[in-house]
């Protein structure tokens, strides 16, 4: 009903996609669009995997599926694919959902939605998603199922896992059998993540001791409005101290420059006291990949994600938290602060992990119940720099066990 035979310009594929809507609110007519690029061999044996975007309001199939984990890349000429040879969907059914109703292809037809979304109902709405998509591909009930995501699905993805494990404990037909979730550069802790990031901007030499200090003094870090004090020292930085840098790939060379006019500081995304968006690539600011009315209208965002981790750590789900190291967004500074919070028992001490030809991957620390993983040299988006960690970070994961401690991969 919903296959692919071919999209324009791809080359010959093996695996078989699907794309669609599935309505998850009839009478405000709210509609979820998917794309599923089913696994290139044995889809009928591999798990299913979700991948949400961020934002809020970034799109999964202009962002995650076009960029970053999807089997095509386009061509420099803009009208043909090319194969990407690190897709998840080598070890992995990949589903990609637009979420929620109002980004990229998914719509509603109620337009106050776009002014009134929020963290829950964006969880409500995909796991209602979910159940009706099942029907609709019955061969993926009781299939092991993964939620993936990175930057503000750092809560989708554990709320919609909440969500589930909700479901079935109070459901005798538990048709998603949810195994875990694996979340990269994840909004996870506004009071931690805040700390975290101005700390990784001074400790990366981005600011002065001097600005460090102000914005430390100043700031009240479990607060979303800022002070005159706060807002002064954060402008002086982006003014005078961040320079033209790619702050979502601090080593990547910025391909546009600064704005000219003086930043606004926005209070859409909450894990930092600034969303640098006017310096760096950003695909989430274009408008063919965001629906930024959503970010700017955004209802309710949880403080904190740690108390969904306690439980579903003692609900025994596998949990994966990794963090592109050159991210000056959501950095690895601030979730490591974080997760320390969760006081985890240490089952693997700190150690470092290899991609291949002797080059080190990251480096990980497996807790009881979460493993965090670092991946060396990648920004924001741990795919899109650095494909091939990304890959085995993701394939190790499926398979259940510990990142590699050799050369050979």
């Amino acid at each position: 009903m919903d296959r692919i035979s071919m999209l324009p310009g791809q080359p010959p594929v093996g695996f078989s996609q699907f794309s669609g809507y599935v309505a998850v609110n009839d009478e405000e007519g709210r509609a979820l669009f998917y794309w599923l690029t089913e696994a290139t061999s044995n889809a009928h044996t591999k798990p299913l995997v979700l991948w949400l975007n961020g934002g809020p309001g970034c799109s999964s199939v202009a962002y995650g599926a076009s960029e970053e984990i999807g089997p095509f890349r386009i061509n420099k000429d803009a009208s043909s694919l090319y194969l990407n040879k690190y897709s998840w969907n080598r070890v992995a059914n990949i589903l990609f959902v637009e979420s929620p109703a109002g980004v990229g292809f998914s719509y509603t037809n109620t337009s106050s939605d776009l002014k009134d979304s929020g963290d829950k109902r964006t969880a409500e709405d995909a796991l209602i998603f979910l159940i009706r998509w099942m029907s609709r591909f019955p061969q993926y009930k009781y299939r092991d199922f993964y939620i993936s995501g990175e930057s503000y699905a750092g809560h989708y993805v554990p709320q919609l896992a909440q969500k589930i494990y909700d479901y079935n404990k109070n459901s005798s037909h538990q048709i998603i059998n949810l195994k875990g979730f694996i979340v990269g550069n994840a909004v996870t802790d506004h009071y931690h993540d805040r700390i975290g990031t101005v700390t990784y901007w001074w400790s990366h030499s981005i600011i002065s001791d001097n600005t460090y200090k102000s914005i430390l003094k100043n700031c009240n870090f479990k607060s979303d409005q800022n002070s005159e004090k706060c807002d002064d020292a954060l402008y002086y930085a982006m003014d005078h101290e961040f320079g033209d840098i790619d702050h979502y790939s601090i080593y990547t060379p910025s391909c546009r420059r600064a704005s000219t006019g003086k930043p606004v500081l926005s209070p859409t995304l909450k894990n930092t006291l600034i969303r640098p968006r006017f310096s760096g690539y950003d695909p989430c600011t274009e408008n063919y990949a965001e629906n930024d009315v959503l970010g700017r209208n955004w209802k309710d965002s949880e403080a904190s994600m740690l108390p969904i981790y306690k439980k579903l750590i003692a609900a025994g789900l596998r949990i994966w938290v990794f963090s592109g190291d050159t991210d000056a967004v959501v950095p690895v500074t601030a979730t490591r602060l974080s997760l320390s919070r969760l006081n985890l028992k240490i089952k693997v001490p700190w150690y470092p992990w290899y991609s291949g030809a002797g080059q080190v991957g990251g480096w990980t620390e497996v807790y009881d119940g979460l493993t965090f993983a670092t991946v060396r040299g990648a920004g924001h988006e741990v795919p899109l720099i650095q494909p091939r960690r990304g890959f085995i970070l993701f394939r190790t994961f499926l398979s259940g066990k510990h990142l590699p401690t050799s050369s050979t991969t």
